[in-house]
């Protein structure tokens, strides 16, 4: 009997290693080595899998949405690059607008889509109402769900797939579901049977919720261990190659968001998807980490209601342009690939003790918290070392982009002293550590989104030429000190100081004050 060796790999960085070692050589990842025991048959299951869809007569082109042979791909011989033709093929829509902006038009044929998120995010939702519409559509669909039963399925699909007043003439039998004859669902978790009902139902898109619980019996390893993962991703990646089918995978995270197994499966995949968001919030955000089809710029925005995932007004928050302004909140007008989007930028300055203050984000750039704190105290002449200072991007957004520099900064400012932007006023500008002002791309289309949302005044940039829409007045500003003398006069909001106590300066807090008479004491 042949010896069985077994391999070490970093679930980090895929690399491969003799013995187990507590820091990996290749990428520095301590304790991330996981014993993997390569199964002898792997050749043997791939011609398997090729030979199945040979043998029945399955061509690329059976597959939905496929024009072309792709096994033909995988058994052409060298050519001249200029003699590669384009396959023959049409991107399957998914029926939400958000999320083929992201995907980039749709699914493509043949690929294979990774899909991550935090538990109880809403994965299994979003692609089981993804599911419901193309299979409305006239597409085939195996979705195959290796946690729940098939009436759990059933029971999630007739909360977020039934339209509204569609109701059972026998309510013990449930809500019917009209239209999704198409849509198939199948409680298993071995990936034998599972390649074997993709093979008689020949669907368009398989869907497998999630790889973590599928296994196969020649493999050692419980499931979601690195050799079941990778064995099994591998495998469907070769099956969607052949057939043509897209297959999406469910993908578990880690507890620091970094999606679990070995980081080989993001290599190996053609799209990757972060599925973000709170639980205690309704808003859902996903965007693409890795698209071998499309741009990894563009995010995809819904909102979790009682009927599942509903796409999203390009503004997370609710912007009223006519409200009176507070201290510390900015309108910002950022982008997200090809889309603008307007995020109230909020800050809030508490004062603390010497020593201990605190720098703190959600949502934002903390390093760029941290420069725009030293540009403030430079040339604005903040006193922020004895100050807390919390900022943060409204409606869970991720913001990154250099061009909310200024509104962030505005809004620190405005906190500490209590002043506010004028009302209906949209910033957006990069800060530089000189205090300067520097223009950023697509200036134009920012004050076009702020227009069309109710915002008639912009502070940007001095430098370089912007046509502005009609009916938009702008504000432009060359130094810090210049966009700080914007902010209106402050509120009065502060209790006057009671007999003995001496008037504290601008910029100053009680916690200050506090210290100073002890020390004079």
């Amino acid at each position: 009997m042949a010896k069985t060796v077994s391999h070490f790999v970093c679930r980090t960085c895929g690399g491969v290693q003799s013995r187990w070692m507590g820091k990996c050589p290749d990428c520095g990842a301590w304790d991330a080595l996981e014993r993997y025991t390569p199964a002898p048959v792997a050749r043997e299951a791939h011609r398997s899998i090729a030979d199945a869809w040979t043998e029945s007569g399955a061509r690329a082109g059976d597959a939905e949405g496929a024009g072309s042979t792709a096994s033909a791909a995988l058994i052409d011989g060298a050519q001249p690059i200029a003699c590669v033709e384009p396959p023959v093929h049409r991107r399957i829509g998914t029926g939400s607008a958000e999320l083929d902006r992201v995907l980039g038009e749709g699914f493509v044929p043949g690929s294979v889509v990774l899909l991550g998120g935090d538990p109880g995010i809403g994965k299994s939702t979003l692609l089981l109402q993804t599911a419901g519409r193309l299979a409305r559509g006239g597409s085939t669909v195996l979705y195959v769900s290796s946690e729940e039963s098939a009436f759990q399925t059933r029971l999630r699909a007739e909360r977020v797939l039934v339209p509204v007043g569609a109701a059972s003439a026998d309510p013990a039998a449930g809500a019917a579901l009209p239209g999704l004859d198409s849509l198939l669902v199948l409680a298993e978790t071995d990936l034998a049977r599972v390649a074997e009902q993709a093979r008689r139902h020949r669907p368009g898109v398989l869907i497998i919720d999630s790889i973590q619980l599928i296994h196969r019996g020649d493999v050692s390893g419980a499931p979601g261990s690195v050799s079941q993962v990778r064995r099994c991703a591998t495998d469907l990646v070769y099956l969607a190659k052949v057939s043509g089918m897209v297959v999406i995978l469910v993908g578990h995270v880690t507890k620091d968001g970094q999606l679990a197994g070995p980081r080989l499966i993001e290599h190996m995949v053609d799209v990757v998807l972060s599925f973000e968001g709170e639980r205690h919030r309704p808003h859902r955000v996903v965007r693409a980490v890795k698209n071998r089809f499309g741009s990894t710029q563009e995010v995809a925005l819904f909102a979790m209601t009682e009927r599942g995932l509903e796409d999203l007004d390009p503004s997370l928050t609710r912007l009223d342009p006519s409200a009176a302004p507070r201290p510390g909140t900015v309108v910002a007008s950022v982008m997200h690939g090809t889309r603008c989007l307007l995020v109230e930028i909020q800050a809030l300055v508490a004062g603390t003790f010497p020593g201990t203050a605190r720098r703190r984000v959600s949502g934002l750039d903390a390093n760029r918290l941290a420069m725009a704190i030293a540009v403030l105290e430079q040339h604005l002449g903040l006193a922020l070392g004895d100050q807390d200072v919390f900022a943060s991007a409204a409606g869970g957004l991720k913001v990154v982009e250099p061009a909310v520099d200024l509104a962030m900064a505005l809004a620190i400012a405005g906190a500490a002293r209590r002043r506010t932007v004028p009302p209906g006023t949209a910033v957006f500008g990069e800060v530089g550590l000189g205090g300067e002002i520097r223009p950023v791309h697509q200036q134009e289309l920012r004050a076009e989104e702020a227009h069309r949302r109710g915002y008639r005044h912009v502070i940007l940039s001095a430098e370089g030429e912007v046509r502005l829409p009609r009916g938009v007045e702008a504000t432009r500003v060359r130094t810090l000190a210049d966009a700080g003398a914007l902010l209106g006069a402050p509120l009065q909001s502060t209790p006057a100081p009671a007999d003995g106590d001496t008037p504290e300066p601008r910029g100053t807090t009680r916690p200050r004050r506090r210290i100073e008479s002890a020390r004079r004491a």
